[in-house]
């Protein structure tokens, strides 16, 4: 065997015959390869090697991407903050891609129980609302939570001016169920609150719509993008985005509301001071791959144990009424023998 055959065919081999990606020029393969990639795909070519990892973290790709799946991330407001995030773009997509891992019942913070108020000063929401995956909405908001007013109120964030509206692509029908359905369907939302002191990051918003319904008084759709988190004490809450539409029968579907609260198993708006605990602890807590159908059977199930509770505060109100009637009928039968008997 010729010797240079010898000397060039193992190098080959251990590359199927082909050139290995490791002698391909840097700007080659920025350019003309990670610039195409979506971030999953991008993150995981980062973990292929040294070189590779470098390449995958220049800051470009990833604000990039994040502009692409979030254009209110062009804000410059969201900007600042995501600069001084400890790897830029790309920690901002690691909070924000994923899912909040919700944890089981009666399951213990890694943290322990919490003790005190975060120093939050504000929240940043960057919110964008899709139909097909096409933008039709985008917004930011800044919040303070340092205020008396916002820890002891309902903590509540509304998106939209009193009479402002969002046009759609779809068309209200106004059947029952088939316009509801339709706008479930194809109706998305984002909406990722953003912490800049702690430089940490979550969208709040489920990846599809878990519930749809019609409002009882105004016939309205409101669709839920929820999320269920974990309150103090290891109880079930859920951050719910829920974005209302409306129209006249034969025009455009409008968004007419949208608006974030967190809810307890009760069913109760929680304060501010609490829901700002609760965001921290979902902000540094661990992620999971986002699935729209896991997540709308952990909102079924949150919804299911919460029919449980409200059965459960009922029995125990009856059980206490029976009580006091009880306890008032032989008080009153005691007082009447002793009078009778005198």
């Amino acid at each position: 065997m010729d010797s240079t055959t010898t000397a060039t065919t193992p190098a080959a081999a251990d590359h199927g015959g082909g050139t290995p990606i490791t002698s391909i020029h840097s700007d080659i393969i920025q350019s003309h390869i990670l610039n195409r990639l979506d971030g999953p795909t991008l993150a995981s070519t980062s973990c292929a090697s040294a070189q590779l990892f470098s390449l995958c973290s220049e800051d470009h790709l990833w604000r990039s991407i994040c502009n692409s799946a979030w254009p209110s991330t062009t804000h410059p407001t969201v900007r600042r903050a995501i600069a001084a995030f400890p790897s830029g773009h790309r920690s901002f997509y690691s909070d924000s891609f994923p899912a909040v891992r919700c944890r089981s019942p009666g399951e213990q913070s890694e943290k322990g129980r919490w003790t005190r108020v975060p120093e939050t000063s504000e929240f940043i929401s960057a919110v964008d609302i899709y139909c097909d995956e096409k933008l039709v909405y985008s917004k930011v908001l800044v919040t303070e939570t340092l205020s008396g007013w916002f820890l002891s109120s309902p903590f509540r964030i509304d998106l939209l001016e009193p009479k402002e509206t969002v046009p759609t692509p779809l068309k209200y029908d106004g059947e029952e169920g088939a316009c509801m359905e339709l706008a479930e369907d194809r109706l998305r939302v984002s909406w990722i609150l953003i912490d800049p002191t702690k430089k940490r990051a979550v969208n709040v918003a489920s990846l599809k719509a878990v519930e749809a319904r019609r409002h009882w008084l105004t016939e309205d759709i409101q669709l839920r993008f929820a999320t269920v988190m974990a309150g103090d004490g290891g109880e079930l809450v859920q951050c719910g985005v829920v974005m209302t539409c409306g129209g006249k029968d034969g025009g455009e579907l409008q968004v007419r509301e949208v608006s974030m609260q967190m809810e307890d198993m009760e069913g109760r708006i929680l304060a501010g001071i609490d829901s700002l605990v609760i965001l921290d602890e979902a902000m540094e807590g661990r992620r999971r791959k986002s699935d729209g159908e896991t997540e709308k059977a952990i909102y079924e199930s949150f919804m299911s144990m919460r029919v449980e509770c409200r059965e459960r505060k009922q029995r125990r109100e009856r059980g206490v009424d029976i009580i006091c009637i009880t306890g008032g009928v032989s008080i009153f039968l005691a007082i009447w023998m002793i009078f009778f008997w005198r």
